[in-house]
């Protein structure tokens, strides 16, 4: 029997949702039904990209006509698009955060619990090999114990050029590399060890308190394994994003998102020479799971209650809550 084809429609024409168009029309098990942003410049620039798109007239348009809704639309929006859905009885799928208040991503959780919505939240990394391999190994006892984890990661430019036209990144409500990219390294330490606690951060900020951080250094708790958080932005260099999980038979090194290294005490070896692009396999397990969440099948996908625990570490550790 020929396997269901599942429609998605993309509410969010930044880089995030077109890239998640691109990845898809390559996928056997997914489909665009249509999309739409609010801005004209955004649904033109990702109807150049992708021949053949459907730009619908609205939001409630994309909604109606898929079997999946993806929102990909600054966090400030969120909650207003995921209400849609949970209206219409779709299944969610949305960036992270989700939402720019606590109280506010509580309440959504709830929501999508009280209505029995089936929901998943894009941390990319849930899906990719090196996450894959160094939880077996974990688990296993392969790593021996596991002595702490660093995060490290460093911009010469906050927002990147790349992200340009997302000119809410560079904002302290709702930007900033924390929530953008510290963010899924906190994930993958949960998702690793467990639930982590914050002992301590020094978010450091600009001199407009408009704007987003500049450099952070925390350390959590997870189970008893301490956790080091170094991020900063500015200066010539190029950029750094990468987690070590140090453990003490062998460690693991992972890097520029989906790389994995190892070392049992000497220098570090490339795990899965063989993939030539690990970031582009990375994104097709994703859908892979994707699918088999819409399937009905297991999945490795986080969900919107993940999303929300991630969320209250990281406002914990830019003072949000607190109004620091």
């Amino acid at each position: 029997m020929r396997e269901k084809i599942h429609s998605i429609g993309v509410i969010g024409l930044g880089i995030m949702g077109r890239r998640m168009i691109t990845n898809v029309v390559k996928h056997s098990r997914l489909a665009i039904s249509g999309a739409w942003d609010p801005d004209a410049k955004a649904c033109a620039d990702a109807a150049a990209e992708t021949p053949g798109l459907t730009i619908m007239a609205d939001a409630d348009a994309v909604i109606a006509a898929a079997d999946l809704v993806y929102v990909a639309t600054p966090p400030l929006w969120h909650r207003d698009y995921a209400d849609r859905a949970m209206a219409a009885e779709k299944p969610l799928y949305c960036e992270k955060p989700l939402g720019i208040e606590i109280e506010s991503s509580r309440d959504l959780v709830a929501a999508l619990d009280d209505t029995y919505t089936p929901n998943v939240v894009n941390f990319i990394q849930a899906s990719s090999r090196a996450v894959t391999l160094t939880k077996e190994r974990i688990d296993s006892g392969a790593l021996g114990e596991i002595i702490g984890v660093d995060i490290i990661v460093h911009f010469t430019r906050w927002p990147r050029d790349w992200q340009a036209d997302a000119d809410w990144l560079r904002f302290r409500d709702q930007g900033g590399y924390t929530r953008e990219v510290l963010s899924h390294f906190l994930f993958v330490t949960q998702r690793l060890l467990g639930p982590a606690t914050l002992i301590t951060s020094c978010p450091v900020y600009q001199d407009d308190p408009e704007l987003c951080e500049t450099h952070i250094s925390a350390v959590l708790d997870c189970g008893g394994v301490p956790v080091s958080v170094l991020g900063s932005s500015g200066g010539a260099g190029p950029d750094r994003v990468e987690m070590t999980v140090w453990g003490s038979k062998r460690s693991h090194r992972l890097h520029d998102w989906f790389f994995l290294q190892s070392s049992d005490g000497g220098e570090w070896i490339q795990e899965f020479p063989e993939v030539e692009d690990p970031r582009v396999e990375g994104f097709g397990l994703q859908l892979d799971n994707v699918a088999a969440w819409m399937d009905g099948e297991p999945n490795v996908l986080a969900s919107a209650a993940d999303a929300l625990g991630v969320q209250e570490l990281v406002e914990a550790m830019l003072g949000a809550e607190t109004g620091e």
